[in-house]
């Protein structure tokens, strides 16, 4: 059996200096997760490896703002962004890994107290079940399930698919990949109140029709961990979601359909990383 000592961060207790985290079902005591070890203790992310494909495109920008929930709007060219990345080796969940496929778009946020800007979210799908509750759950991201199948190279070109239950309505190529040099990697920036990072808008229906639901913007930070790159590539890339009915999918047809309805103006390009390093988005906050 694996030292399990190696997968923490010395001492550290996530408990230290804050409540120990719960998630349904909470009789059973605190839950382990991606930010609390089952001794408590935090995870060392430094090591966790991930390959990331992205692909981007100009879209019409009147399109694009429908998406963008209160309080927020587009920040920039009308660009959205797929990005296909795989994690492995995850200390929390004791070595075993999933893949996840978000889409994202450069946006601006002013509240009554904090103005935040950086890459709006707007839905996430991964491939396991426990990084969807504990994302949704703990941070407010907006997770999703989906089929995610390892991405298939012929010539030269990926192939990046996502499904539901059998059916496809995402397929995603990258080609022309060349080496290139690497993003710098981006560190938290304060301006008075004005912070750059992740945006999200969590959202929560109240039980009981009497109560309000939890509905607010969240941020993840910029920065906070190191990223090393081992590969950096640069190339073009095509990205076509597939129209589906409720019958094919459910629960996420009109997520699908809505993406789309987006144009594709004009590709921006498309690149594909290999590189280690992360954190367990603790520092993720409230947006006021």
């Amino acid at each position: 059996m694996m030292d399990q000592t190696n997968s923490f961060a010395g001492s550290n207790l996530a408990t230290a200096g804050s409540r120990p985290r719960h998630r349904m079902p909470v009789v059973f005591g605190p839950s382990p997760g991606p930010r609390q070890g089952p001794d408590g203790r935090l995870f060392d992310w430094s090591q966790a490896p991930r390959s990331t494909a992205s692909v981007s495109f100009l879209t019409d920008a009147s399109r694009l703002s429908t998406l963008l929930p209160p309080g927020f709007c587009l920040h920039g060219d009308p660009v959205v962004t797929l990005e296909a990345t795989t994690l492995t080796n995850l200390p929390w969940l004791a070595g075993r890994g999933y893949r996840m496929l978000g889409v994202k778009f450069a946006s601006r946020f002013e509240g009554r107290r904090d103005i935040a800007t950086g890459p709006f979210l707007s839905v996430l799908w991964e491939t396991r079940t426990e990084p969807i509750i504990t994302g949704r759950e703990e941070l407010g991201f907006a997770k999703l399930y989906a089929e995610l199948p390892e991405p298939r190279t012929f010539a030269g070109v990926q192939h990046h698919q996502a499904s539901w239950d059998g059916h496809t309505f995402l397929e995603m190529e990258l080609g022309g990949l060349v080496d290139a040099s690497p993003p710098q990697v981006a560190t938290a920036a304060v301006a008075g109140s004005h912070l750059t990072g992740t945006l999200h808008w969590r959202y929560l229906p109240a039980v009981d029709p009497e109560d309000d639901d939890v509905s607010q913007a969240v941020i993840t930070p910029a920065g906070g961990f190191d990223v090393t790159y081992q590969t950096f590539q640069r190339g073009h890339g095509e990205v076509r979601f597939i129209r589906s009915t409720w019958e094919q999918v459910p629960t996420m047809f009109h997520i699908i359909n809505a993406l789309a309805e987006l144009p594709v103006l004009e590709g921006r390009g498309a690149s594909f990383s290999r590189s280690y390093g992360a954190k367990d988005l603790s520092d993720q906050r409230v947006l006021r």
